[in-house]
C-alpha cells in the first residue's frame, strides 16, 4: 500500500480564495483604496441617479463610527499628552503658539476669499428668482460663549459629545496629573495606554473608509448631479480654486517656511485625513483620523497632537473663513452694493471672528453668514434669499471647503511640533505609503 505523505507541520497553510482577495485588498495603501472608492462612487452615483440615496446608510454608519471615537479619543489623548509634557509651562507655550498660528492662517483665508470674490465677481447677474428663502437663527451659533466651555457636569458633557467642555476638562485633568508628579504616574500610564488603544480603534474604523466614502459620494452625486453647478458655476470654481490655493500653497508654505520641512511628505502623510474631510464635510468627524496620521505618518508627538488638533477642530476654520468672505462679496455684487475699503476690512475682521465660532459640522458656515452680511447693509430678508439660493448645492461646496479646515490643523501642528522639538523628522520624511 502506498503511503500518502503529509506536509510538514510547520509548513504554512495556503490561503483560500477569500484570503487571497483580502491579501490583495490590504496590500493596496488605504489612501489609494479611498481615492478609488471616491471616483467609483461618483460614477455610480451619476449613473444611478436619485436611487443612489438607498445606500446612504452605509456612509452614515461610517460617519457614526468615527464620531463615536471622537470624545473618548480627545479625552484620553489630551490628558496623556499634557501629562507627558514634563513642564507645566510648556502647555502654555504650545497653546499660545497654536492659537496665534490658527489666527494667522484664518486671516490669510479671509483675504483669499475676498480677493477671489473681488476679482472673479461671481455675484454679477445672479438670478434668485427660483430661490426659496431660508430664515436662519444665528443666536445659538455666533461666537464662543466662555461659560459654555466649562461643563457643569463633565459626565453629561462627555455623553452629549460636547467637544469644547471635553477639551477644557481634559486639559485641567492632564495639568493636575502633571503637577502631582510621581504619585500620579500610574494614572498617566493608564491614559497613555488608553490613547494607544483609541488610535488603534480609529485605525480599525478607517478600514471601512472606502465603503463609507463610496456611499457618501454616490449619494451626493446621485441626488445633485453635475447640473447643480450650472447656475452657480463661477462661485463653485472660486470655492474650488480658493480651497486648493489655501490647502496646497498657503499651508504648504507654512510647513516649508515655518517648520523648515519639505512639503511632499506632509501632503503624502495626511492624504487619508484630507479624503475623509472631503467625504464627510465635517472637521469634527475627521479629527480621529487627523490625530492618527499626525502621530503615525508625520511623526508628531502626542504632546502637540493632543493639544493642537482638538483645538484646531473648534477654532481653526480656514475653509469656512474663505467661503464666508467669498459669499460676502457674492452677496454685495448680487444685490448691487458697492463695497469700500473700510467695508472690506470690516468684513474681514468679522469673518475671522465668526469663523472661530463656527461649529465643526456640515453647512455650519451658512448659519454664520448673517452676522457678516449685516456689516454692509444686507437685510435679513436678502440673507434668507441668498441662503435659499446657496443651500441646494452647499453640500458639495462644503465637501470642498472642509479640506483646508483640516490641512490647516495639521500644518499648524507640524509647525508647533517643530518649534517645540516634538516631532520625529525621520518619520516625517519617510517615503512609505500610508
Amino acid at each position: 500500500m502506498t503511503e500518502v505523505s503529509n506536509p510538514p507541520a510547520d509548513q504554512p497553510k495556503q490561503p483560500g480564495p477569500l484570503g487571497r482577495v483580502a491579501g490583495l485588498w490590504f496590500a493596496v495603501p488605504l489612501w489609494q483604496r479611498i481615492i478609488a472608492s471616491l471616483l467609483l462612487g461618483g460614477v455610480v452615483g451619476y449613473l444611478w441617479g436619485p436611487g443612489a440615496a438607498s445606500i446612504k446608510w452605509i456612509g452614515d454608519l461610517f460617519v457614526l463610527l468615527i464620531r463615536m471615537a471622537v470624545i473618548p479619543l480627545v479625552l484620553v489623548t489630551i490628558v496623556s499628552g499634557v501629562a507627558a509634557l514634563g513642564d507645566p509651562r510648556r502647555l502654555g507655550s504650545i497653546g499660545v503658539k497654536t492659537l496665534l498660528l490658527y489666527l494667522f492662517t484664518t486671516t490669510i483665508a479671509v483675504v483669499v476669499g475676498l480677493s477671489l470674490g473681488a476679482f472673479a465677481q461671481p455675484g454679477l447677474g445672479a438670478d434668485f428668482s427660483a430661490a426659496t428663502p431660508q430664515v436662519l437663527n444665528t443666536t445659538e451659533s455666533v461666537g464662543l460663549k466662555i461659560t459654555d466651555v466649562v461643563p457643569a457636569n463633565v459626565f453629561k458633557a462627555l455623553a452629549d459629545g460636547a467637544l469644547l467642555p471635553t477639551i477644557f476638562f481634559a486639559l485641567l485633568l492632564g495639568s493636575a496629573i502633571l503637577a502631582t508628579g510621581e504619585k500620579a504616574r500610574p494614572l498617566a500610564s493608564l491614559f497613555e495606554a488608553a490613547s494607544e488603544v483609541m488610535l488603534k480603534v480609529v485605525a480599525i474604523i478607517m478600514e471601512l473608509a472606502p465603503f463609507g466614502v463610496f456611499a457618501l459620494i454616490a449619494t451626493v452625486m446621485g441626488t445633485t448631479g453635475l447640473g447643480v453647478f450650472a447656475s452657480i458655476g463661477v462661485l463653485a470654481l472660486c470655492v474650488l480654486g480658493g480651497s486648493m490655493f489655501q490647502s496646497f500653497i498657503v499651508h504648504g508654505l507654512v510647513v516649508r517656511l515655518m517648520a523648515w520641512l519639505p512639503v511632499v511628505p506632509f501632503f503624502r502623510g495626511i492624504t487619508d485625513a484630507m479624503l475623509v474631510a472631503f467625504s464627510t464635510s465635517s472637521s469634527s468627524a475627521t479629527l480621529p483620523v487627523a490625530m492618527r496620521v499626525a502621530e503615525e505618518n508625520l511623526g508628531i508627538k502626542p504632546a502637540v497632537v493632543s493639544t493642537a488638533l482638538p483645538l484646531g477642530t473648534t477654532v481653526s476654520m480656514d475653509g469656512t473663513a474663505l467661503y464666508i468672505g467669498l459669499l460676502a462679496t457674492f452677496a454685495a455684487q448680487a444685490f448691487g452694493v458697492q463695497l469700500s475699503l473700510e467695508q472690506y476690512l470690516l468684513i474681514g475682521v468679522t469673518t475671522v471672528m465668526v469663523a472661530v465660532g463656527t461649529a465643526p459640522v456640515p453647512s455650519a458656515s451658512l448659519f454664520m453668514l448673517a452676522g457678516v452680511l449685516t456689516t454692509f447693509g444686507i437685510t435679513p430678508e436678502q440673507t434668507a434669499i441668498l441662503v435659499g439660493f446657496i443651500l441646494p448645492f452647499d453640500r458639495v461646496l462644503d465637501m470642498i471647503r472642509t479640506v483646508p479646515n483640516n490641512t490647516s490643523d495639521l500644518a499648524v501642528a507640524t509647525v508647533v511640533a517643530r518649534w517645540e522639538n516634538e516631532i520625529d523628522v525621520e518619520i516625517y520624511k519617510s517615503s512609505k505609503d500610508v
